[in-house]
């Protein structure tokens, strides 16, 4: 059975998804940093921030107004069931995305590379970034994720081993690398961050692979037990640097630590590192038996 799909009333979703995404910040991400605030000291700068930040957060889902000046880039992962036109749910998410900048969901952030001209919708090559999956459920799931320039500018990949920084070709290299990224980064990219890891692949792949790791949830467990481990020492050793909320000092300088592995050749070993920050705007739509539901 092919999936039906009424185009006006999946665009007019899509739109809503950039919206909710845009202006309303995950449960999980408002929990975290509620959390965050609560073990600072009273009344120091790393409380404040997180004060000023947890206000932001909800005066921008009250009024529905971008939680970020910056809406950043517009990544959205697909899975869709056999028969279901990849082609058309490229025009309809373009078209949801020309109107949610009309009407102020996203700021114009798509640039020519050559020109430097602004398109002035977000729609440009590669704009917004769609990855499509396959699956054999029949239903569609819409995900969604806005990762602004300042998080992806301290964004970065490492190549083991890493003579400098003493790294071989194993998870504690990879530890060495993941603390040496955070601790370079300091405030920037908007402290606390979200690290996802892509360990192994290519260096696209494995960038892919860091990315897909900031839909997990923030409480949830990875599925491999050392990477798990891993994680988890991540977050209580990151958060011993001190960096703290936006570079002012705190115990939280990370709120969650997401690491996937690929296969890679014998020559390469990579470790893509995709930084997100406090602001980590993520979104799902799922259609099934007609019914449109947001996670």
């Amino acid at each position: 059975m092919t999936i039906q799909i009424n185009k006006p009333e999946l665009k007019d979703k899509i739109v809503e998804l950039i919206r909710l995404t845009s202006t309303d910040l995950p449960q999980d991400i408002i929990e975290a940093l509620e959390k965050a605030r609560d073990v600072e000291d009273k009344d120091s700068r790393a409380q404040n921030v997180f004060t000023m930040i947890l206000q932001n957060i909800e005066r921008s889902k009250t009024k529905s107004t971008p939680i970020c000046q910056d809406t950043g880039t517009n990544i959205y992962y697909v899975h869709y069931p056999v028969g279901v036109s990849t082609i058309e749910i490229t025009k309809l998410i373009e078209e949801a995305t020309v109107e949610a900048t009309e009407k102020a969901y996203l700021r114009p952030n798509t640039v020519d590379s050559l020109t430097g001209k602004n398109t002035g919708n977000n729609i440009g090559t590669l704009a917004p970034y769609i990855h499509f999956e396959e699956w054999e459920k029949e239903e569609i799931e819409i995900k969604l994720m806005l990762k602004g320039g300042g998080c992806e500018n301290v964004s970065g990949q490492y190549k083991l081993p890493d003579t400098k920084l003493g790294a071989g070709r194993d998870l504690n290299g990879v530890y060495k690398i993941i603390i040496d990224a955070v601790n370079n980064a300091q405030g920037l990219g908007c402290a606390p961050g979200i690290i996802g890891v892509g360990i192994g692949g290519d260096r696209t792949t494995s960038m892919i692979t860091a990315k897909e790791q900031l839909f997990r949830k923030l409480p949830d467990s990875n599925d491999n037990p050392e990477l798990n481990t891993l994680e988890n020492k991540l977050v209580k050793n990151l958060n011993e640097l001190g960096i703290g909320p936006m570079g002012f000092g705190g115990k939280t300088t990370v709120l969650g630590v997401k690491m996937g592995h690929l296969h890679r050749l014998p020559a390469s070993f990579f470790v893509s590192i995709a930084y997100m920050c406090w602001a980590h705007r993520r979104k799902t739509l799922t259609l099934k038996n007609g019914n449109y539901e947001f996670i």
